[in-house]
């Protein structure tokens, strides 16, 4: 008798250009040009673009580590890398930082979105004398960011797929807005002069109380390498989205390696440009006494102080706001999609119940797993009720720590799997037969000493961080002992 044998081959997907790739990765991080300014200056004070700049140049780094874990797995995640190099306990312990990130990502993005469509509403009703017009931008944006989210739960349930298509679009028409920016920031600055951005020295740091946490009334601030980690630290979620790269490595097409290096230095000139510059021209042309009631809305702020007549202006920031809420919103399912597939990476492992890989009985997705993260963002958005900043330093906790992890792994997969590696993380250097990869132990260092910072200098952020992130590590250990 004869056997039919069906061979299912790589050939049936559709790989993606280093383009695209790309523009998926920055829906996500670009998405954090729109608050993380504001989010900085609020904590450091005029000094703060300095230390934006210095995450985004650090941010190529941590890329690095991304390059090569994807060099070695398929899927070059937090959690694959983190269970091969230190162990299942600690790659749960990581896991449950990076939900802690996905859970918060949704939020922050679809708050800012909703921070800056009320920004808008209240010029337009201040230029046009519109007494009415007027909204509190804090709760109309908790309930836009509610509605914004439910309608990707939505999407989600039905089965969308993160269309690089759509991401390439939004990121052609972002890149009009970032280019009209520039220039018309720099006609501005030409023609009205520009107020400096200080150097973060001891004078110029002007810390607000709450960004000091447990270190509040010590010596550790006056401490000048100290005083610099805290700024980093309150900068840290401008490279926010780093993960998102491992998520779409699969997809990339070949010669896989080269274009996902490709990709991550789109991503790298597209996100300093973009994210820094917004913060220096923020504090070169708002004037001072005006700033921070811009600091939720920063771009819009920036749109209403550029040279032109009143209308041109606000129809630039009406733009700016489209754009912001199709970036942001993005990043909203990004933020959906990207949990729905580290959760079921960890479901397979069968350290989580199968239950909540059962198939929706409609659509065939994982439902129950994105009712679960949905609803977990649906709650922080009704306990932030709108407060960006609040947000921003919740989300540094998992940011950081999930990348810390990330490092050490790829630090320690160096010595347990010493083998050829097809990329590797620059500045290594050898002592006889053994190597010593400067650059990654440097770069775990920072991360460690950055996540330590961040610990001590945001009290609400790390216990709600520990809360969340033990929470959820109970679930991964009890479902794991149960299987």
């Amino acid at each position: 008798a004869t056997v039919k044998v069906v061979v299912a081959t790589t050939v049936m997907l559709s790989f993606i250009s280093f383009w695209r790739a790309a523009a998926i990765v920055l829906s996500d991080l670009a998405s954090s040009a729109y608050y993380v300014g504001g989010i900085a200056e609020t904590a450091v004070g005029k000094s703060a673009p300095w230390f934006i700049l210095g995450i985004m140049l650090f941010s190529y780094a941590v890329r690095a580590i991304y390059i090569e874990s994807c060099s070695m797995f398929v899927r070059g995640g937090v959690y694959k890398v983190v269970h091969e190099a230190l162990g299942g306990t600690l790659a749960k312990f990581s896991v449950s930082a990076l939900m802690f990130d996905y859970v918060l990502t949704g939020p922050i993005s679809a708050v800012s979105a909703g921070l800056y469509l009320g920004g808008l509403v209240n010029e337009i009703g201040e230029y046009g004398h519109f007494a009415s017009l007027k909204v509190n931008p804090p709760y109309f944006a908790a309930v836009f960011a509610a509605i914004v989210t439910v309608y990707f739960w939505r999407k989600n349930i039905i089965g969308m797929h993160e269309s690089s298509e759509k991401a390439l679009r939004i990121m052609q028409i972002t890149t009009v807005m970032v280019v009209m920016l520039i220039i018309w920031c720099l006609a501005t600055i030409f023609k009205n002069g520009y107020q400096p951005v200080p150097f973060p020295t001891h004078e110029h740091l002007k810390f607000n109380p709450d960004a000091l946490g447990w270190l509040k009334g010590t010596i550790a601030p006056s401490i000048t390498f100290i005083a610099i980690l805290i700024g980093l630290g309150h900068s840290l979620l401008a490279m926010s989205g780093e993960e998102s790269l491992a998520q779409v490595n699969r997809e990339i097409a070949h010669p896989k390696l080269k274009n996902l290096e490709r990709a991550g230095f789109v991503i790298f000139i597209y996100s300093m440009v973009f994210t820094s510059l917004v913060s220096f021209f923020a504090v070169m042309i708002i004037p001072d006494s005006a700033r921070p009631q811009y600091l939720d809305n920063l771009i819009g702020g920036l749109s209403m102080y550029l040279i032109g007549p009143v209308p041109l202006r606000l129809l630039f920031h009406g733009f700016v706001v489209l754009v912001g809420t199709l970036i942001l919103s993005g990043a909203v399912n990004t933020a959906i999609i990207g949990s729905n597939g580290v959760l079921n990476r960890v479901a397979e492992d069968g350290v989580l119940p199968q239950w909540f890989r059962h198939p929706n009985k409609t659509f065939g997705t994982t439902s129950r797993l994105i009712n679960t993260i949905v609803a977990l963002q649906l709650l922080t958005i009704l306990i932030s009720r709108g407060d960006v900043m609040m947000l921003g330093e919740a989300y540094a906790f998992g940011v950081v720590w999930s990348f810390a992890m990330k490092s050490l792994s790829v630090l320690m997969l160096r010595y347990k799997q010493p083998g050829h590696r097809d990329w590797k993380v620059p500045l290594n250097f050898h002592i006889g037969k053994t190597e010593i990869p400067l650059g990654l132990m440097m770069i775990t260092v920072t991360l460690f000493a950055l996540a330590v910072i961040n610990v001590l200098t945001k009290k609400t952020a790390t216990i709600a961080g520990v809360i969340f992130t033990i929470a959820f590590f109970i679930v991964f250990e009890v479902s794991d002992l149960y299987h």
